[in-house]
Protein backbone atom coordinates (compact mmCIF):
# COMPACT_ATOMS: atom_id res chain seq x y z
CA UNK A 1 0.00 0.00 0.00
CA UNK A 2 1.18 3.47 -0.82
CA UNK A 3 -0.55 6.81 -0.34
CA UNK A 4 -0.18 10.57 -0.52
CA UNK A 5 -2.12 13.38 1.14
CA UNK A 6 -3.75 16.04 -1.02
CA UNK A 7 -5.58 18.93 0.63
CA UNK A 8 -6.00 16.85 3.82
CA UNK A 9 -7.43 13.91 1.84
CA UNK A 10 -5.89 10.55 0.96
CA UNK A 11 -5.04 9.15 -2.46
CA UNK A 12 -4.09 5.52 -1.96
CA UNK A 13 -2.92 2.51 -3.96
CA UNK A 14 -3.78 -1.00 -2.79
CA UNK A 15 -3.14 -4.35 -4.41
CA UNK A 16 -6.26 -6.46 -4.07
CA UNK A 17 -9.78 -7.33 -5.12
CA UNK A 18 -12.12 -4.36 -5.54
CA UNK A 19 -15.18 -6.48 -4.71
CA UNK A 20 -13.91 -6.81 -1.10
CA UNK A 21 -13.59 -3.08 -0.42
CA UNK A 22 -15.68 -1.60 2.41
CA UNK A 23 -16.03 1.91 0.94
CA UNK A 24 -18.99 4.10 0.08
CA UNK A 25 -18.64 3.26 -3.62
CA UNK A 26 -16.59 1.01 -5.83
CA UNK A 27 -16.19 1.87 -9.47
CA UNK A 28 -16.94 -0.68 -12.14
CA UNK A 29 -15.06 -0.63 -15.45
CA UNK A 30 -18.31 -0.96 -17.40
CA UNK A 31 -19.26 -1.16 -21.07
CA UNK A 32 -21.54 1.46 -22.61
CA UNK A 33 -24.52 -0.91 -22.63
CA UNK A 34 -24.11 -1.64 -18.89
CA UNK A 35 -24.58 -5.29 -19.82
CA UNK A 36 -21.97 -6.84 -17.58
CA UNK A 37 -18.94 -8.56 -19.01
CA UNK A 38 -15.59 -10.01 -18.08
CA UNK A 39 -12.79 -8.80 -15.84
CA UNK A 40 -13.70 -6.29 -13.13
CA UNK A 41 -17.21 -5.85 -14.57
CA UNK A 42 -18.02 -9.57 -14.35
CA UNK A 43 -16.49 -9.88 -10.88
CA UNK A 44 -18.57 -6.99 -9.53
CA UNK A 45 -21.81 -8.34 -11.00
CA UNK A 46 -21.10 -11.86 -9.69
CA UNK A 47 -20.21 -10.65 -6.19
CA UNK A 48 -22.98 -8.05 -5.99
CA UNK A 49 -25.78 -10.24 -7.29
CA UNK A 50 -28.59 -9.68 -9.80
CA UNK A 51 -29.89 -6.45 -8.25
CA UNK A 52 -27.05 -4.46 -9.79
CA UNK A 53 -27.88 -5.74 -13.30
CA UNK A 54 -31.57 -4.96 -12.77
CA UNK A 55 -30.68 -1.33 -11.99
CA UNK A 56 -28.32 -1.21 -14.99
CA UNK A 57 -31.12 -2.43 -17.27
CA UNK A 58 -33.40 0.34 -16.01
CA UNK A 59 -30.69 2.94 -16.68
CA UNK A 60 -30.15 1.48 -20.15
CA UNK A 61 -26.66 2.67 -21.00
CA UNK A 62 -23.89 5.18 -20.46
CA UNK A 63 -21.70 7.00 -22.98
CA UNK A 64 -17.96 6.41 -23.11
CA UNK A 65 -16.15 8.87 -20.85
CA UNK A 66 -19.03 9.10 -18.38
CA UNK A 67 -20.52 7.18 -15.44
CA UNK A 68 -23.76 6.27 -13.64
CA UNK A 69 -24.52 5.02 -10.11
CA UNK A 70 -26.48 2.04 -8.77
CA UNK A 71 -26.81 0.23 -5.49
CA UNK A 72 -24.17 -2.36 -4.61
CA UNK A 73 -26.31 -5.43 -3.94
CA UNK A 74 -24.39 -7.92 -1.80
CA UNK A 75 -21.08 -6.02 -1.87
CA UNK A 76 -19.52 -4.36 1.20
CA UNK A 77 -19.70 -1.02 -0.62
CA UNK A 78 -22.96 0.95 -0.59
CA UNK A 79 -22.90 1.93 -4.27
CA UNK A 80 -21.38 0.94 -7.59
CA UNK A 81 -20.42 3.71 -9.99
CA UNK A 82 -20.28 2.27 -13.50
CA UNK A 83 -17.63 4.18 -15.48
CA UNK A 84 -17.19 3.62 -19.19
CA UNK A 85 -13.64 4.03 -20.40
CA UNK A 86 -12.53 4.05 -24.02
CA UNK A 87 -11.36 1.15 -26.13
CA UNK A 88 -7.75 2.01 -26.95
CA UNK A 89 -6.78 2.25 -30.58
CA UNK A 90 -3.87 4.65 -31.10
CA UNK A 91 -4.18 7.20 -28.33
CA UNK A 92 -4.90 9.83 -30.98
CA UNK A 93 -8.66 9.27 -31.14
CA UNK A 94 -9.60 11.14 -27.97
CA UNK A 95 -8.84 8.22 -25.64
CA UNK A 96 -7.00 10.29 -23.00
CA UNK A 97 -9.89 12.75 -22.69
CA UNK A 98 -12.46 9.95 -22.56
CA UNK A 99 -10.50 8.06 -19.90
CA UNK A 100 -10.09 11.23 -17.84
CA UNK A 101 -13.83 11.87 -18.24
CA UNK A 102 -14.71 8.42 -16.85
CA UNK A 103 -12.69 9.13 -13.69
CA UNK A 104 -13.81 12.76 -13.39
CA UNK A 105 -17.50 11.93 -13.74
CA UNK A 106 -17.21 9.11 -11.19
CA UNK A 107 -15.67 11.50 -8.66
CA UNK A 108 -18.35 14.12 -9.34
CA UNK A 109 -21.11 11.52 -8.85
CA UNK A 110 -19.50 10.51 -5.54
CA UNK A 111 -19.63 14.13 -4.37
CA UNK A 112 -23.21 14.58 -5.60
CA UNK A 113 -24.22 11.63 -3.40
CA UNK A 114 -22.27 12.84 -0.35
CA UNK A 115 -19.86 9.91 -0.40
CA UNK A 116 -16.64 9.98 1.65
CA UNK A 117 -14.72 7.08 0.10
CA UNK A 118 -14.39 5.58 -3.37
CA UNK A 119 -12.35 2.72 -4.82
CA UNK A 120 -11.35 2.55 -8.48
CA UNK A 121 -9.97 -0.26 -10.61
CA UNK A 122 -7.66 0.54 -13.51
CA UNK A 123 -10.28 1.50 -16.10
CA UNK A 124 -9.76 0.46 -19.76
CA UNK A 125 -6.44 -1.35 -19.19
CA UNK A 126 -7.84 -4.88 -19.47
CA UNK A 127 -9.65 -6.06 -22.59
CA UNK A 128 -10.00 -2.43 -23.76
CA UNK A 129 -6.21 -2.41 -24.28
CA UNK A 130 -5.22 0.94 -22.79
CA UNK A 131 -1.46 0.81 -22.03
CA UNK A 132 -0.90 0.86 -18.26
CA UNK A 133 1.92 3.41 -18.39
CA UNK A 134 -0.36 5.84 -20.25
CA UNK A 135 -3.54 5.14 -18.25
CA UNK A 136 -2.11 5.32 -14.71
CA UNK A 137 -0.95 8.97 -14.88
CA UNK A 138 -4.33 10.02 -16.34
CA UNK A 139 -6.24 8.22 -13.57
CA UNK A 140 -4.10 9.58 -10.72
CA UNK A 141 -4.03 13.13 -12.13
CA UNK A 142 -7.85 13.16 -12.34
CA UNK A 143 -8.11 11.97 -8.73
CA UNK A 144 -5.46 14.39 -7.46
CA UNK A 145 -7.08 17.34 -9.22
CA UNK A 146 -10.46 16.44 -7.74
CA UNK A 147 -9.07 16.02 -4.22
CA UNK A 148 -7.25 19.34 -4.55
CA UNK A 149 -10.53 21.16 -5.16
CA UNK A 150 -13.84 21.33 -3.32
CA UNK A 151 -14.78 17.76 -2.53
CA UNK A 152 -16.37 15.88 0.35
CA UNK A 153 -14.34 12.80 -0.48
CA UNK A 154 -11.80 11.84 2.17
CA UNK A 155 -10.36 8.75 0.44
CA UNK A 156 -9.78 7.88 -3.21
CA UNK A 157 -8.32 4.41 -3.43
CA UNK A 158 -7.07 2.58 -6.51
CA UNK A 159 -7.47 -1.16 -5.97
CA UNK A 160 -5.13 -2.88 -8.40
CA UNK A 161 -5.52 -6.58 -9.05
CA UNK A 162 -2.04 -7.65 -10.13
CA UNK A 163 1.58 -6.71 -9.56
CA UNK A 164 2.15 -5.24 -13.02
CA UNK A 165 -0.79 -2.86 -12.64
CA UNK A 166 0.19 -1.92 -9.09
CA UNK A 167 3.77 -1.14 -10.19
CA UNK A 168 2.56 1.05 -13.09
CA UNK A 169 0.35 3.05 -10.71
CA UNK A 170 3.14 3.28 -8.14
CA UNK A 171 5.46 4.78 -10.78
CA UNK A 172 2.73 7.28 -11.72
CA UNK A 173 2.11 8.12 -8.04
CA UNK A 174 5.83 8.75 -7.49
CA UNK A 175 5.89 11.05 -10.55
CA UNK A 176 2.79 12.86 -9.25
CA UNK A 177 4.44 13.39 -5.84
CA UNK A 178 7.53 14.89 -7.46
CA UNK A 179 5.35 17.35 -9.40
CA UNK A 180 3.65 18.62 -6.23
Amino acid sequence: MSSIEINGRTLELVRGDITHQAVDAIVNAANSGLRGGGGVDGAIHRAGGPGIMEECRRIGGCPTGSAVITGAGNLKARHVIHAVGPIYSSGASGEPELLRGAYKTSLEIADEHGLKSIAFPSISTGVYGYPLDEAAPIALAAAAEHLGGRSGLELVCFVLFDGETYRAYLRALNDLQQEQ
